[in-house]
Order: structure tokens, then sequence, then C-alpha cells
């Protein structure tokens, strides 16, 4: 049986805040008491088990304690949440509290997941990636990321209770979502973890089958490994080439079962079941590794790949070859630099490491669950998705909107005639102004009036270009026609040329750089009715230029055409028709 209270004594002996891991286990026994989960057991034995990984991971106090609290919120009703956030922070402080109010927001990303496996729709490699962005933007702290991904390996881990449809969501969820946000931060170890635990209960008899049929090849290379690693480093010595570093890393059950099916499931031509990596002082010494290798074992010359040259579209960089070493054994050997390593093993971490100047091998000997270093959790805030909005429509489509949106921004994003006929927006299944800014991970609905148009007052807080200037469209064709309206009785064949006007308009009124510049036309100055750049033709008969008294005749073909206000022609056509004539000028006045 799991024996909580011993593992909280041993994190309470080594931490440096020992009296906020016990009453953060004190309250986390409070909050708890009497709510299980599914199998059975108290939420404390999760929560518990969590602040272990996290330990093991990092020894700052107050991502052991969040650990402890972070389920504390679970199925609280609404008022009860605000009043138990607001008794977190006064005892443990804004930062612990912040962790904890962060959980139950970044589950917000299975709900497309749930919609398309009910609806039985296809989830596109586009709507996970769009996925992992919201999950970053609704952590706001690694380190909420990194209480997420513990907590999630311990539930994968005693998943066996859950229906087994449910298994197999929460398992695609962690591979599709999870996996690749621990490979893009570069927590190798659990991104491994995650992958072989995701694949046992998505394909069971296939990860059965997998484990045992390379179990011993994974033993054999392993020992292997040990012995070769030895020869070479007195080879590299030789050719007087400085190691600073000789490793391996075995290749996750997932990742294997993924080359196996490019190979045919032939596990001879899997060769990095286990992969050398040898780390060198520079790029020089990279490529004279290269050549020494290859005088001395002969390479597979189509596994050999230059990623120093032509680094991976992620920024990967390293040398890769496969060699015939002694007794038959193939083995790959990655070649790169320290700088090239840390990226490697530490992702996009080791970008933000360098530009703060942390240590990523500090203490690194220390560490047991993983070598991350504790201090790089204290450090960051996840802030590259400040400045967006990831919400979903009612059928689990991400949408991404600039920070401050509103429903009408939605709206428009969705599609300009949905746009054009908003009246009024459900967020979350509650009725909500049409000015309500959005949060991250909001359900938007928007309720359609095909006998509503665009407000003036929607340009005071929408915040995306495209709903600005499908308003303004929108606005300027209701304007122009209203005028032309004004006059009388106008045929239908006018108001298809003012849309086509209304277009013009819009064109020219999107950013730079969006449309082609049109050339500078003279009757671009020319206003019917007080509007610019209606299409108006010259009558031939006066043949009207800048400086004239003119006017405009409503033809039955030509739309406006434009007359000297002294032409012979225009006065008789005046006289038959008058409601047809309408005002013209060469400026705005």
């Amino acid at each position: 049986m799991f024996d909580k209270i011993d593992k909280i004594r041993s994190i309470i002996k080594k931490s440096s805040n020992p009296k906020l891991i016990e009453e953060a286990f004190r309250f986390a026994e409070t909050a708890y008491k009497g709510k299980q989960r599914i199998s059975g057991e108290n939420y404390i034995d999760h929560t518990t088990r969590v602040a272990l990984m996290l330990d093991s991971i990092s020894s700052d106090p107050e991502i052991i304690a969040a650990g402890l609290l972070h389920d504390v919120l679970d199925d609280l009703p609404q008022t009860m949440v605000t009043k138990q956030l607001n008794e977190l922070e006064r005892k443990f402080g804004k930062e612990i509290a912040f962790f904890v109010e962060r959980n139950p927001e970044i589950h917000k990303v299975r709900y497309p997941l749930l919609i398309d496996i009910k609806e039985k729709t296809r989830f596109t490699k586009e709507k996970f990636e769009k996925l992992q962005k919201m999950f970053f933007a609704l952590a706001q702290d690694l380190r909420v990321v990194l209480i997420e991904l513990s907590s999630r390996i311990d539930n994968l881990n005693n998943l066996f209770s859950l229906p087994q449809e449910k298994q197999k969501i929460y398992a695609l969820e962690t591979l599709k979502i999870f996996v690749p946000i621990a490979e893009r931060l570069g927590i190798w170890e659990i991104k491994s973890r995650l992958e072989d635990l995701s694949f046992s209960y998505l394909f069971p008899e296939k990860f059965t089958w997998l484990k045992s049929y390379i179990k011993t090849e994974y033993e054999e290379r392993k020992k292997y490994l040990k012995s070769f690693s030895k020869h070479l480093k007195k080879i590299l010595g030789k050719e007087r080439i400085l190691v600073l570093d000789m490793n391996w890393r075995p290749k996750s059950y997932w990742s294997t079962y993924k080359k196996l099916l490019k190979k045919n499931m032939d596990i001879e031509k899997v060769h990095d079941l286990l992969a050398l990596r040898i780390i060198v002082k520079d790029i020089k010494s990279c490529y004279k590794t290269l050549g020494i290798i290859h005088k001395y074992y002969k390479p597979l010359y189509e596994e050999i790949d230059d990623y120093i040259a032509k680094p991976k579209s992620n920024g990967y960089r390293s040398l890769h070859t496969t060699v015939f070493c002694e007794k038959g054994h193939i083995t790959e050997i990655q070649i790169r630099t320290p700088i090239m390593h840390r990226e490697a093993e530490y992702g996009i971490c080791a970008h933000w490491a360098y530009k703060e100047k942390i240590d990523l091998k500090k203490d690194k000997e220390n560490l047991e669950f993983i070598k991350e270093i504790p201090e790089f959790w204290r450090t960051f805030k996840i802030d590259f998705y400040k400045n967006q909005v990831f919400v979903f429509t009612p059928r689990g489509d991400v949408i991404i909107l600039p920070e401050n949106a509103t429903p009408v921004d939605f709206a428009y994003a969705v599609h300009s005639d949905i746009g054009n006929h908003c009246e009024a927006a459900k967020i979350n299944n509650k009725i909500a102004n049409l000015s309500q800014p959005l949060k991250n991970g909001d359900i938007v609905e928007i309720i359609v009036n095909k006998k509503r148009s665009p407000s003036t007052d929607w340009l005071k807080f929408v915040k995306s270009n495209l709903a600005i200037s499908q308003i303004k469209k929108e606005l300027t064709k209701k304007t122009i026609l209203n005028k032309i309206a004004s006059l009388g009785k106008i045929p239908s064949f006018v108001k298809r040329k003012v849309f086509e006007v209304s277009e013009r308009i819009t064109k020219k009124a999107m950013p730079a750089g969006k449309q082609k510049k049109p050339e500078k036309e003279k009757t671009q100055e020319i206003y019917i009715a007080g509007e610019k750049g209606i299409l108006v033709h010259k009558a031939k008969c006066c043949n009207p230029e800048p400086g004239d008294k003119i006017i405009a005749y409503i033809s039955k073909y030509r739309a406006a055409v434009l007359h000297k206000t002294s032409c012979k022609n225009f006065k008789k056509l005046a006289e038959k028709n008058p409601e047809r004539v309408i005002e013209a000028s060469w400026g705005k006045d």
C-alpha cells in the first residue's frame, strides 16, 4: 500500500521550506476529505505521488506544494472556487494559488477531442497544433506545465479503473497534445514515459508484443555499447580528438514501433534502439570525428545525415552516421558540439536558458527523474502567446484572435456572413454582450439574424483587422445605397454596380502589401451623391473635364453618366426623366 505519510516526511526532511510542504499536505488532506477518484482512492494519494515526481525533478518547495494542492478545485461550484482560491492565496501566497487556479483551465484543451470522437470526425494535425498553442496560453507558467505532465504520468499509470473507451481518449489526448509539448520543452524522459504509457492503452497487444520482441535486443545492445564506447574513445584519443562526453539513450517503445512500421517490422533494420552520442568541442571536430569513424568502420552510406549543414525544421543539429562494427553489430552514432547537445536535450528550453544565462548542466548529477535544472522552472513565464486568445466554436474548432477580441471578431473569423448578421452571442453557453472580451478556452456561439447588419458602434470595440475591414465595407455599401435610394426608384442593375464599387473601396482600404496599388485615375476624384469611387462613364457628347461644372444621369445600361451642366443632351434627358438626375462634383464639396 502507498504510504503517503512516510513519502511526505521524506520530502519535508530535505526541503528548503519544510513548513510550506507540511502545511500544504495538511490543507490538501482537509480539502480532499471524502473526495474519491474513480479508482476508489482518495485524491491525496494521487497528488502525493505527483509531489514525489516533482520533488525528483525540482527542489522548488512552491512547485511541490502546488503539486499537492493542484486538484483542490475539482468538482467545486464556481462560488466555492473563488472562496477556495482566496483561502489558498491567504495561506500560501499568490504564486501557489495561481498554479492551482490554472489546473482546471488547462483541461479545456480536451473539449474538441471529445467532440470529434463523439461525432466520429477526423482530428487534423492542424487542430492538434492549435491545441498545443492553446495549452501554453492557458498554462502561462512552465511550472504549471510540469505539474500537469507529472499528474498525467500518474494518471496513465492508474488508468485501468476507467472504462476502456475513456482510457483510449485520455491516451490519445496525451499522445497528440502533451507528448509534443514535452518534446518541445525538451523534457525527454517525461516525453518517453508519456509516449509508452499512451501506446500501452491505445494498442495494448502491439505494445506487449513489441516489449517482449525487443527486450533481448535492448539488453544486448546496451552491453555491446559499453564495450564499444571504451574502444572508440581510445581510437579518438589516438587521433587527438578531445571527447567531452560519450553516452547513449534508449529509444522509446512508441518511437521504435513507428520506425518498425517504416522498416516493414524488421528489427534488424532499426539501428538506433540505443544510439551512441559523442560530444566534441566544435564543428570542425565534429567533421573530423566523422572522418575518423569512417576510417576505422565502414559506414552505411544511405544513413549518413548532415544536420549541421542542413538542420532539421525544429533547429536540431548533429552529424549522424550508421557503421558496421565488430561481430556484425550495426551502430548509429551522433556527433555534436555542447551547444548542439544542449539544444537537442532541452529543445526550446535551451534557447530561453541561453538568453537568461542559466546553466542547464548545474547540479545535473543530483537529479534523479530527469536531467533538468530546478532554477529553470522558477525563472520563466510563458508569454509568447500573450497577444492572442484561443477560443472554440461549438463544434470544437480552434479560432485564434487578437488579445481582447470580442464575439464580433470571432463571428467574422468564422465567416463574413456570420459577422455581418451577428445579433447576439453565447459564451460558455451563457448570453453575453457583443463587446465582451473573450478569454482563452471560451466556447463561443453566434446567434444570427439575416435582417441584422453591422453597426458603427462595433468599430469601437472590435480588435481584428478582418472585422474592422468587413464592418467598414458593409457600412460604406449601406451609405451609398441609402443615398442613391433617396433619389427615388433606381433600377436593380445600378445596385449591382454599387456593390462592385464597394468591393473596389474595400480593396483600397486593405493594409499595404496585401494588394497591388491601383493606377491613379481621374475618375477617382469624381464624387457622386457625396461619395467617391462609384463607377462613372463620361458622356461623349460633352466630354467633361476637371474644372467643368458637372452632373450625373443614371442611365439604363451604363450606370452613372457624367455630363457638363450646360450639355444640351443632358437637359433633354433630365427634362424627360428628372428622377434619374444625381449630383456630381470633382471634389467632395
